[in-house]
């Protein structure tokens, strides 16, 4: 009897471990589709769609809470997209959220430029290097043009640049990641 209980004790502490174990090893970090939406969205973070970024408004549509309409930045392609993977039907650009507008990026015309740093704190992705009476610039490779630093620029310094397609823009994503 006492060998019975002493096995059955044995395996049920082996088999705990293997399970805990296979929980760390294997747990899911997130939710998958919210990751995979959010890497549809554009990562403007420009608060358009009526949340404060791309992750958020992710995971209001992977909870059916917000509809795939409200990405002025990704347009009529994202909401393509999403419809495509969360198999719902497509729907035009929500006109109340904004409008799709051409890939841009802001400068900034340093000779006006006074310092205030008003920019640097509306910037949702740090795309701006300034401090306060110095002038301020923009890092091109970081802006995502989200222009929510435009109306708090006490001075209208900054100014809108368009971005010229390049050979990327017309290839499939994945021949964009393996180059990278």
């Amino acid at each position: 009897m006492f060998n019975s209980v002493f096995i059955i004790s044995i395996l049920s502490l082996l088999l705990g471990l293997i399970l805990g174990y296979a929980a760390v090893k294997f747990r899911i970090k997130g939710d998958p589709l919210v990751d995979q939406i959010d890497a549809i969205l554009p990562q403007t973070q420009c608060g358009q769609c009526n949340y404060p970024g791309c992750k958020p408004y992710a995971k209001a549509i992977a909870k059916n809470q917000a509809p795939i309409n409200q990405c002025p930045p990704g347009g009529q392609e994202v909401i393509n997209k999403l419809s495509e993977l969360l198999d719902v039907e497509v729907l035009e650009l929500n006109s109340e959220n904004g409008e799709t507008k051409e890939k841009h990026i802001v400068e900034i015309d340093e000779n006006l430029c006074i310092g205030c740093t008003l920019c640097i704190q509306a910037c949702p992705v740090d795309a701006f290097v300034g401090a306060a009476k110095v002038m301020t610039t923009v890092i091109s490779s970081e802006c995502t043009g989200c222009d929510l630093c435009i109306p708090v620029c006490p001075v209208d310094c900054i100014y809108i640049v368009d971005i010229k397609p390049t050979i990327y823009d017309y290839v499939p994503n994945i021949l964009k990641t393996s180059n990278a």
